[in-house]
């Protein structure tokens, strides 16, 4: 734990490394100072023995090894004096140079070693041994160390992270001082990841004027790039505007010229659509019309001519022993007829039925076909239903990081998927990249299935995509409405429709597999919510914990997922002897622990437990344990569905404790019980599609706990956010 709650500085000669991983730059190392030797950690890419740093930060206590101090920023400085310089090529700092040759270059050049390593390294050829080649090669290979660390230590104070030096210096190598004095604002690029208030003062200190045109250029695409995370595919020219001068407070006139010539340089793509003046980013404009011409070219395809198709229906029927509805069937048949086609419905209208017909109906005709959904829990969820393999879009695509650290995609138009058929579940969670990167992987013969609750929350990306493609009516839907008999025996399945329908059901009917408790005040939804989970729902009624999951609207206040976490932690999972525990942020993780991870990581290592399977790629929105925190290592395993993942401790940035879920992060799983805390939610949250898609996670036991004017409140209010999106007019317009 903290032992300081201010920043203080630290300056010694780094005497030891005990620690670093090269591709994050986090590093435990030893370091002398005038008071004695100390353990630092923190982000120190490329330090070496020999090195004097000086180090920002504050002291801490760890679990296993006592005081350190946790360096949040450093300033690194060159050796000085023969032996500091010995120590530090000895280290192996420089390539081509290791003791005994380091040994004999300090000799020969003393103190000035350094300065000629970097600016006249063909002196270095007097050493035995060193040819002109290789005395090149070490001077490079030098002046490449020197220019990231000198990176660190521009960007540095200005409050900007080692790691975004980092992650620009791959990039732009020996041109990175150069590229970033040039455009700072560079920094802000998704790819290197500084905030656009970091690059905008260090812009404005180095002299750039408050209207010049990097600025407002990059403020124009700062604004496009973060309004995708309200669902926007794009701006309309004048929201673009306004938004863009309230944030750099520049008058309209040269934010309308940035606009033009971002738009000339391809960066931004300006578009009549939709009746809107539309602003987009070159990559959001691509997918957008990508997915639009796809869809098109599938739906308007020649339909496939099947003899016989009843009688195989007929047949899939007898071996399922189901009876089809009249929508039921027609899916099927559609499913079999088109390349393309949507199957939508609420809970119990049979959606898994059709599904399960469809396959069956694929597989009689010879079609190989593959499962797949967004999440990993709707993929898994997926496979339990049909008994067939499903994998996430993202695994089957095969998503790696590229350099530029957009994801890259194995499978494409000229590696497609080895398939005939692709069955997506889930469709309303899915974005318009995804759905672009999607359709790209589809052979030209390739059939698609999907399939979703249009009902639900929209996407967490950008875009309303299975919405738009509904309502286009550019592709064939069918649209499931009768609730089976042994679903009508479900009050959470009866109530769902009538929550869809904006009629509020009887909350004081507490029987069934529906309750409503009503608690006023948050502070008293969250005591009785972290009772039902431990206490009442175990012992009354036989629910384990670990079949239990706590939503709620909102991540604040008393009754949103950060205090909920806490308070299930405490209850469920306590601090004990031989239990490993790590401070990060706010919350404390520990062993047992339910994490989920909450951004795509394409790059992490994942493997089996049993070692025989391993692959990559950890994504938004998977759950899994923590099963050992290794101190030692500065490591943690979480374990995701037999899928072990380690993760250093700078990396648990990427993790939130998942007793507690907000509804958004919930979509696309089922749970056994659900518990939904509402209260104290704000008001743009107490909207319908919330509840419904709360109320449609639950699978045997839903409770509600909270207020009974918010559940009122949120059945009236059929209020979705708008989604600046095109897709819809483009299927439409053809």
């Amino acid at each position: 734990m903290d032992t300081t709650d201010h920043t203080i500085e630290i300056e010694g000669t780094v005497s030891a490394v005990i620690y670093q991983n090269a591709e994050n730059g986090y590093t435990v190392l030893r370091l002398s100072t005038e008071e004695g030797s100390v353990t630092a950690v923190g982000c120190l890419p490329s330090v070496l023995p020999g090195e004097e740093v000086v180090l920002t930060g504050g002291w801490t206590t760890h679990q296993a090894y006592g005081q350190q101090f946790k360096a949040e920023w450093a300033e690194r400085r060159q050796p000085r004096g023969p032996e500091a310089i010995f120590r530090y090529l000895a280290s192996g700092a420089v390539k081509n140079i290791g003791p005994v040759r380091a040994r004999e270059i300090v000799d020969m050049f003393g103190g000035e070693t350094l300065d000629v390593i970097e600016n006249e390294p063909e002196k270095l050829t007097a050493i035995r041994g060193i040819s002109g080649k290789t005395a090149l090669a070490i001077g490079d290979w030098y002046r490449r160390q020197v220019g990231l660390r000198r990176l660190m230590d521009f960007l540095g104070h200005y409050g900007i992270k080692p790691a975004v030096a980092l992650r620009f210096y791959r990039v732009y190598g020996d041109e990175s001082m150069a590229a970033v004095r040039d455009n700072p604002y560079i920094l802000a690029n998704e790819t290197f990841g500084a905030a656009f208030h970091e690059a905008d003062a260090l812009a404005l200190d180095t002299g750039f004027e408050g209207d010049s045109p990097q600025r407002v250029e990059a403020a124009v695409l700062f604004e496009l790039s973060h309004n995708t995370r309200n669902g926007h595919v794009f701006l309309p020219r004048e929201k673009l505007i306004a938004a863009t001068r309230q944030l750099i407070g520049v008058d309209e006139s040269p934010i309308g010229e940035a606009v033009d010539v971002l738009c000339d340089g391809g960066y931004v793509v300006r578009e009549k659509a939709a009746g809107v003046d539309a602003c987009y980013l070159e990559r959001l404009h691509e997918a957008e019309e990508f997915t639009a011409r796809r869809l098109r070219e599938m739906a308007e395809a020649v339909p496939f001519r099947t003899e016989d198709l009843s009688r195989l229906i007929d047949r899939v029927e007898r071996e399922q022993g189901v009876r089809y509805a009249a929508g039921q069937r027609k899916a099927v048949e559609l499913a079999a007829r088109r390349r393309v086609m949507v199957l939508t419905g609420g809970p119990g209208t049979g959606k898994t039925t059709s599904v399960r017909g469809i396959l069956a109906l694929f597989d009689k005709l010879g079609l190989k076909t593959m499962l797949c959904a967004p999440t990993g829990r709707a993929a898994k969820r997926m496979s339990e239903l049909t008994g067939r393999e499903a994998a996430t879009i993202h695994r089957a695509l095969g998503t790696y990081m590229g350099e530029d650290g957009e994801p890259v995609f194995e499978h494409d138009e000229t590696e497609p998927l080895d398939c005939d058929a692709v069955i997506m579940d889930e469709s309303s969670m899915v974005d318009i990249m995804l759905m672009h990167s999607l359709l790209s992987a589809l052979r030209p013969d390739c059939r698609l299935v999907m399939v979703g609750d249009a009902d639900q929350l929209p996407s967490v990306g950008p875009g309303c995509v299975f919405s738009d493609i509904i309502r286009s009516g550019a592709v064939e839907s069918v649209t499931l409405t009768e609730i089976f008999r042994q679903a009508q025996e479900s009050r959470i399945v009866k109530n769902a429709h009538l929550i869809n329908r904006g009629t509020i059901p009887d909350l004081a009917d507490n029987s069934g597999d529906f309750f409503f408790l009503k608690r006023s005040g948050a502070a008293r939804t969250a005591e009785t919510v972290a009772q039902l989970v431990t206490k009442r729902l175990p012992e009354n009624m036989g629910v384990d914990p670990s079949q239990i999951q706590v939503l709620t609207p909102t991540r604040k206040r008393e009754a949103g997922t950060e205090a909920l976490n806490r308070a299930l932690q405490a209850e469920l999972n306590p601090p004990r002897p031989g239990v490993s525990e790590k401070v990060f942020g706010d919350f404390t993780f520990r062993e047992g622990d339910k994490v989920m991870q909450i951004r795509n990581n394409y790059d992490i290592i994942w493997k089996s437990a049993d070692g025989t399977r391993a692959g990559c790629g950890i994504f938004n929105g998977d759950v899994g344990v923590i099963t050992s925190i290794d101190t030692g290592a500065e490591s943690v395993t979480v374990d995701y569905d037999d899928r072990l993942v380690t993760y250093l401790f700078d990396q648990l940035g990427e993790l939130e404790p998942a007793y507690a879920m907000t509804v958004h992060k919930a979509q696309g799983s089922e749970y056994r019980a659900v518990v939904l805390a509402v209260a104290g939610v704000s008001p743009r949250l107490l909207v319908r599609g919330v509840l419904y898609t709360a109320v449609t996670r639950a699978r045997e036991l839903l409770i509600i706990v909270g207020s009974t004017d918010d559940v009122e409140t949120m059945i009236k209010t059929d209020r979705r956010a708008r989604r600046y999106s095109g897709l819809r007019w483009r299927l439409a317009e053809g």
